[in-house]
C-alpha cells in the first residue's frame, strides 16, 4: 500500500497563501490534489497542512487533510507525522509536491512502479537536460548517478566536469539529468530519515537528500519525460500557463 502525501504550508517568504491561489477556476493545492488522485498506484491522499485555512478548504472540495505541526523542517517531516496519523500501515509514502499544480498523475505511476522492489528504500524522479542554460542553471538541481540508476550525489553544481569541450556543449558529450522534486520512502526508512541530524553536504548545497546519501541510504531514480511546472513566486503562475498554452 502506498499513501500520498501533500506537503502544504500557509506561510512562505516568497509566495504567503501559494496552496488557496486560483488557477483558472481552481486552487493550486485542490489541482495537486486532483491529480495525484488519478493516480491509480496510491492507496490514498492526503494533504498534510499547519494551517486551518488550506484544511478546511481541502474538505470543501471532498479532499482529505491532515492537520501538522506548524514547526517541521521539510516536507519529509511533515510525511512523517501524517503518515503516523492515518493510524494505517503502509509500505511506502510518496511525497508529491503542494506546488506543482499540473503534475501528470504518470509520474506518480512511475515512482511508484520502482517500489515493486521491496529492496528499494528511496526514490525518485529525474528529467534529461537539453541545454546550456538548465545545466548552468544552479536552481536546477543535478543528478549524478550509478550503473544501477541510484543516486551518488546532488548538487547545484555541474558534474561531471568535461575537459576538452566547451561549456555550452556540455549538455551534448554527455547524458546530464535534472531532478524532478517527488520522493518515494520505505516506512521504515521515513522514520530513521527524520531522525537523522542535518549533515555537511546537506547544509553546504541546502539539499535534503545529500544527508540521506552521508548516511549511507539508496535512491534509486526513474527516469520521466514529463516537465515539471514548479509555482515558487506569483509570477510563476502567468509563466506555467503561458508555457501550457504553447
Amino acid at each position: 500500500m502506498i499513501l500520498g502525501v501533500i506537503p502544504a504550508r500557509y506561510a512562505s517568504s516568497r509566495f504567503p497563501g501559494k496552496p488557496l491561489i486560483d488557477i483558472q477556476g481552481k486552487t493550486m493545492i485542490q489541482r495537486v490534489y486532483e491529480q495525484a488522485s488519478a493516480s491509480e498506484k496510491l492507496s490514498k491522499v492526503v494533504v498534510a497542512t499547519d494551517d486551518q485555512r488550506i484544511f478546511d478548504h481541502v474538505v470543501s472540495f471532498g479532499g482529505e487533510a491532515i492537520m501538522t505541526k506548524e514547526d517541521h523542517p521539510s516536507g519529509t517531516d511533515r510525511c512523517y507525522e501524517a503518515l503516523q496519523k492515518t493510524g494505517t500501515h503502509y509500505n511506502y509514502v510518496i511525497n508529491i509536491q503542494g506546488d506543482e499544480p499540473f503534475i501528470d498523475p504518470s509520474q506518480i505511476n512511475l515512482l511508484a512502479d520502482l517500489l515493486n522492489d521491496e529492496t528499494v528504500e528511496l526514490a525518485t524522479l529525474m528529467i534529461p537536460v537539453d541545454s546550456h542554460e538548465v545545466l548552468f542553471d544552479a536552481g536546477e538541481v543535478k543528478i549524478v548517478l550509478n550503473e544501477n540508476n541510484e543516486a551518488l550525489y546532488f548538487s547545484r553544481m555541474v558534474i561531471p566536469y568535461i575537459k576538452g569541450i566547451d561549456q555550452k556543449d556540455w549538455h551534448k558529450h554527455f547524458n546530464y539529468y535534472r531532478h524532478v522534486g517527488m520522493y518515494a520512502y520505505r516506512n521504515d526508512v521515513l522514520k530513521k530519515i527524520t531522525g537523522l541530524p542535518p549533515s555537511s553536504l546537506e547544509k553546504a548545497e541546502s539539499l535534503e537528500q545529500l544527508r540521506w546519501l552521508e548516511n549511507g541510504l539508496k535512491i534509486k531514480c526513474a527516469l520521466t519525460q514529463h516537465d515539471s511546472h514548479c509555482i515558487d513566486t506569483p509570477e510563476d503562475v502567468e509563466k506555467v500557463l503561458r508555457r501550457l498554452t504553447k
